[in-house]
């Protein structure tokens, strides 16, 4: 069994491949060097973990009535908000940084599913 720290260190890499892969395929998604990767993975476990329940909260009643569509909205809204809080990590457009979130959580999900 993994130890939290491990368990952390895990999910940190799995988070920065997925983003680092997602900037190979989504040519509006950009990483100035391989640090802004690893700090925008950081921030984007941050991020989920504490703003997105927040915002799902916030924004119940508009998820209820899309059928849980607008979840990928705000999985969007998150990556954008980490994009401008990390210097030398870029999103061009919000349907960038939708498709990408989109393509970060199923492409997590695989590997999440090979490595556990």
């Amino acid at each position: 069994m993994m130890g939290n720290l491990t368990l952390f260190l895990v999910q940190w890499g799995l988070t920065s491949l997925s983003l680092w892969v997602a900037s190979y395929i989504f040519s509006g998604l950009r990483f100035a060097d391989g640090g802004s990767l690893l700090i925008a993975a950081l921030m984007l476990g941050f991020a989920n973990a504490i703003v997105k329940p927040l915002l799902v909260l916030f924004t119940l009643p508009l998820t209820v009535v899309t059928m849980g569509l607008f979840l990928l909205v705000i999985n969007a809204l998150v990556l954008m908000l980490v994009s401008a809080l990390v210097s030398g990590f870029t999103i061009s457009s919000f349907w960038t940084a939708f498709f990408a979130s989109i393509f970060i959580s199923l492409f997590s999900l695989f590997v999440s599913g090979l490595v556990f």
